[in-house]
């Protein structure tokens, strides 16, 4: 058996045994499913059973997979939940959050391109880990919940545009410019997607929906690829491309097909977090510098240093500008569940090693704190705000916990 073929089968079967430990661990502590993911590829990675090592055709689908998870997370945010007051108030603490994380990272990583990578990680949320722990505990569509979406939202795209502009290799004007074209494309798909379909297009997606034809699965995936297509021309990150794609899908689904939308959605995360996905963070895990993790030193004092800092750098700003009606434990809420990052921590230092900007040590230290803030932070959140009347987690909150 090929070596792509041998490592492919041992990812699928961690694919398949980390939902069982999941939901097995879950009925005692709520633990998202990436964490075991991350875990179980490490375990047979180079650094422990060395029974897996990836190649051109498995880094090819880790890409996939990490371009899925960022056009499901920009499928995530609801427009109608996303504005106003509490929309600019998330908008400048993200600001805030950047120059914090900029000027943390510059001093950390000793220069500027390390410093960005650095920075800009310590600016991101996981919101889709997020959301269903806040679903669960029932207070997703309350007042809270609605806050929690907005500054998650932003701390989402914030980075992604923060790495399009900043780690391009480009000058700033350029790549600003660059930016601008890619908004006004982006900005013309959106008007396109909130025109009303003619009669046809849904037609067609009902008919076709549970045959051979799967119209709307192919629609989805041909507005992904465009926004590809569009990002890589003008030489921006695919990651952009991917997040505008899960925007523009979801706005077209909405008013072309609102009572088939959940059930299109279910079958392209199907796609995602059935196959691709796992296949990412799996991978992520494989690479993962674990001997410079467990030699002490420099990589393993990072760990808790990048933990408070996703606090300091992400949480401060959001404890300071939170909507003034929030009280303190729903803001301590909001501060812990928006410095819970892993998802675009994995995707910032994935690029920072491949470009050879970020040490594999440090990485894995960005990477870790990630991995702890996703296993504390939400649940000190929901043990804050259980004073306040917000009902415990129950055990099915792992379910669901890989997005983001």
């Amino acid at each position: 058996m090929s070596h792509s073929g041998s490592t492919l089968i041992l990812i699928m079967a961690i694919a398949v045994l980390a939902p069982l430990l999941a939901y097995g661990v879950g009925r005692r502590l709520p633990v998202p499913l990436v964490i075991f993911e991350i875990l179980l590829g490490i375990l047979i990675g180079p650094d422990v059973l060395d029974w897996a090592r990836p190649d051109a055709l498995i880094d090819g689908l880790s890409q996939l997979g990490l371009t899925m998870l960022i056009f499901l997370a920009g499928y995530e945010i609801e427009f109608g939940k996303v504005r106003g007051d509490t929309l600019r108030r998330a908008v400048w603490s993200w600001v805030a959050a950047l120059a914090l994380g900029l000027g943390t990272g510059i001093l950390l990583g000793g220069g500027y391109a390390k410093g960005v990578f650095i920075g800009v990680a310590l600016t991101s949320t996981a919101l889709g880990t997020v959301l269903p722990v806040l679903r669960d505990a029932g207070a997703l569509h309350g007042r809270f919940g609605s806050v929690v979406m907005a500054f998650g939202a932003v701390g989402e795209f914030g980075p992604i545009i923060a790495m399009a502009l900043l780690l391009s290799g480009r000058a700033a004007a350029e790549s600003a410019v660059l930016l601008g074209v890619f908004a006004a494309l982006t900005a013309a798909a959106v008007f396109w997607a909130l025109r009303p379909r003619p009669p046809w297009f849904s037609r067609i997606i009902a008919k076709t929906l549970h045959s051979s034809g799967q119209f709307a699965v192919r629609f989805v995936f041909l507005v992904l690829a465009l926004m590809l297509g569009a990002s890589t021309a003008l030489g921006l990150d695919v990651l952009l491309g991917a997040f505008a794609a899960g925007l523009i899908t979801r706005l077209v689904l909405t008013g072309a097909a609102p009572e088939s939308g959940p059930e299109i959605l279910e079958k392209v995360e199907g796609v995602g977090f059935g196959f691709l996905v796992p296949v990412f963070f799996v991978v992520t895990g494989i690479e993962f510098d674990l001997d410079s993790l467990l030699s002490g030193g420099r990589t393993l004092l990072l760990l808790p240093v990048f933990l408070l800092l996703f606090l300091l750098v992400r949480g401060g700003p959001i404890w300071f500008l939170a909507p003034r009606d929030l009280d303190r434990r729903d803001r301590g809420g909001l501060v812990l569940y928006g410095s819970t990052a892993l998802p675009l921590v994995v995707a910032i230092t994935t690029i920072g090693v491949d470009d050879h900007e970020l040490s594999a040590g440090d990485a894995a230290a960005l990477v870790g704190a990630g991995m702890v803030s996703v296993l504390v932070f939400p649940l000190l959140a929901l043990k804050l705000r259980a004073g306040a009347g917000e009902k415990a987690l129950p055990s099915e909150a792992v379910r669901g916990s890989e997005t983001w």
